[in-house]
């Protein structure tokens, strides 16, 4: 199987898309220079929602996503998804919502182990007390400018 990829040069620093003939296979930070160039459809596709959504032309995402994680973690992600744009929810309601009311712990593991940061919003998640916590390690500024772009 062919894995193909491009840096993308975004407002929160340098994205790497990687994907497979068929499916996005993750999104991640890196240093790398941008390289765009690419002729792999679910690559170019990728490239210009995520561009979109950078532009505020678009709020939710339409793309093949190769999800592998624990079920748990997928439910999370799942609920990810279900949290609207310009809003935030606490690791308290994301657990709630996936009626775990204990697992707030656990839903802070299943962002960080979020593969498509950005198109699955764990940026949306933030600390009971609506401080930012947690995001790409301790890229808080990331987040920041997440939740700055969504309003």
């Amino acid at each position: 199987m062919t894995i193909e990829t491009i840096v993308i040069h975004s407002p929160i620093g340098n994205l790497k898309l990687m994907a497979d003939p068929t499916q996005l296979l993750s999104v991640q930070f890196v240093e790398e220079e941008a390289c765009i160039e690419t002729d792999h459809p679910i690559l170019i596709r990728a490239q210009e929602q995520i561009l979109e959504f950078f532009k505020g032309d678009r709020r939710a995402f339409d793309l093949p996503l190769k999800i592998e994680g624990t079920e748990f973690q997928k439910e999370v992600w799942n609920i990810l998804k279900e949290i609207p744009y310009g809003e935030t929810w606490s690791y308290q309601d994301v657990a709630q919502a996936i009626q775990r009311p204990r697992a707030v712990r656990a839903v802070g593991q299943a962002n960080k182990a979020n593969r498509f940061p950005v198109i699955i919003p764990c940026h949306r998640v933030i600390g009971k007390n609506k401080t930012l916590t947690g995001y790409a390690g301790k890229q808080i500024d990331k987040k920041e400018t997440l939740l700055s772009l969504e309003q």
